[in-house]
């Protein structure tokens, strides 16, 4: 998992709320148990015309949100099933940062899991982040995760809330598997003197 940095990215604008992990990631996409390849279906129904070409009335397809590492959303984000594919897609795509008034909660437990920060803003706050992106499509924010902040140019920004485990494993780039590595002298010890005190079970 990349460990997440202090980043200044363009933050681009989606107002929409209960946005449902099936249009995230539709369900005809979930062949695969690799986390990447996903990021080219990410909104899929909404990105695309039937025809397969781009839909220009869809917001993330604006160029001035080309690149855009932090996504601004509407309420309850992530919410219907539970498919960790959901945040791969996300990732895969180049989003990092995800800032909304409430996430579904397996989604946002998954988001933490893939390297993905979901800060929570009070309807205020996501408000006049939603008008300084309108207003200027293509600005850009700077999120410090260590210091727990999110700045702006016309100072809308603010402090967040981040579980203090959470928080070192995303600056560390820690997921469950690399929570597990840094174990592994205990591991190999454990294994070690089982072997030497049940010689039998390794037969």
């Amino acid at each position: 998992m990349e460990p997440y940095n202090k980043h200044q990215s363009i933050a681009a604008l989606m107002r929409r709320s209960n946005v449902d992990t099936d249009q995230i990631i539709p369900k005809q996409f979930l062949k695969k148990v690799e986390r990447s390849g996903f990021g080219i279906h990410l909104f899929h129904d909404w990105r695309f015309n039937e025809d397969g070409s781009d839909n220009a009335d869809f917001e993330l397809n604006k160029a001035e949100f080309k690149d855009a590492k932090i996504l601004v959303v509407g309420d309850n984000f992530g919410c219907g099933s539970s498919r960790e594919h959901a945040p791969w897609a996300i990732e895969d795509y180049g989003f990092n940062t995800i800032i909304s008034t409430s996430y579904a909660d397996i989604f946002y437990n998954n988001c933490f899991k893939n390297s993905i920060l979901p800060i929570i803003a009070t309807k205020e706050q996501l408000a006049k982040l939603m008008d300084e992106i309108a207003a200027n499509e293509g600005v850009s924010f700077t999120v410090d995760v260590e210091n727990q902040e999110l700045i702006t140019p016309a100072g809308n920004g603010f402090k967040f809330e981040i579980d203090p485990f959470r928080k070192d494993n995303l600056i560390k780039g820690l997921d469950d598997i690399g929570l597990t590595l840094e174990q592994t002298d205990s591991i190999d010890q454990y294994e070690a003197k089982h072997k030497q005190n049940f010689p039998w079970l390794w037969a």
